[in-house]
């Protein structure tokens, strides 16, 4: 009996030696973060093009 306990501690340790090793890269990683901000550039223009209708109304006539 204390042998198969000896012979299964034995393979279990053979079997765990082979596991995967994770090594950490020798560059920097890099993340792109391409982000657009038109949306926002797009209301600043028409509020600004807004307040100078509002506050113009002789240049655009309706």
């Amino acid at each position: 009996m204390k042998t198969k306990s000896i012979m299964m501690a034995g393979l279990a340790g053979a079997a765990l030696g082979g596991c995967i090793q994770v090594k950490a890269p020798d560059k920097p990683i890099e993340i792109n973060l391409n982000v657009k901000v038109q949306q926002e550039v797009v209301v600043k223009l028409q509020r600004d093009a807004q307040d100078l209708i509002q506050n113009n109304p002789e240049l655009f006539p309706q």
